[in-house]
Order: C-alpha cells, then structure tokens, then sequence
C-alpha cells in the first residue's frame, strides 16, 4: 500500500433515502435495503416508499447497474419512470 492510498478513505456504496413525514401513529417505520434507507411515514406512505424503491433496484439489476454507476440523469430517468419524487430534481428552463 502506497503512502498516498495509506490514509484514504473507502468511498460508501451510494444509497436512497426515503423520508415519510405524514405519520399521525406514533410508530416509526424503518426500512433498510441493498442500497437504500426508507424512514418515517405512514403505513401506507412507508409502503409506497418500499414499494418504489424495489422497483428502482428491479430496473437497476435489469441493467447490470447500481446507484454508483448510473449518472445522474440516468437517475432522474429511472425514478420518473417508477415515480419517485424527487427533492433536487432539476428543472428545464428554456433559454
């Protein structure tokens, strides 16, 4: 091991993460999986979130692919396409 690899940090997997915020019960719903964290929400929100999440990964492994090695458009596509809101989501603004 080289100096320069010596004190480097190991790059962490990339990961989803689901935030329910309607939750009215009391209970806190928690969710882990290959490559994503599912927390909060109803019953019925948190099952969406595991539900989208699933299908992510399905299309991810249809592709030979995971989060690290998609772009981020690639990204954008595919949670449009199983309908994944997201909270950074660019926006296209005619010029």
């Amino acid at each position: 091991m080289t100096k320069k690899n010596k004190g480097a940090a190991k790059k962490k997997p990339a990961k989803l993460l689901g935030l329910g915020l309607d939750n009215k019960d009391g209970h806190l719903r928690v969710t882990k999986g290959e490559n994503f964290h599912l927390v909060g929400g109803s019953e019925e929100t948190h099952g969406v979130m595991q539900e989208k999440a699933i299908k992510l990964n399905e299309h991810l492994k249809k592709k030979g692919q995971t989060l690290d090695t998609i772009s981020r458009e690639e990204f954008h596509e595919l949670a449009d396409k199983v309908g994944l809101p997201l909270l950074n989501k660019p926006t296209h603004r005619p010029n």
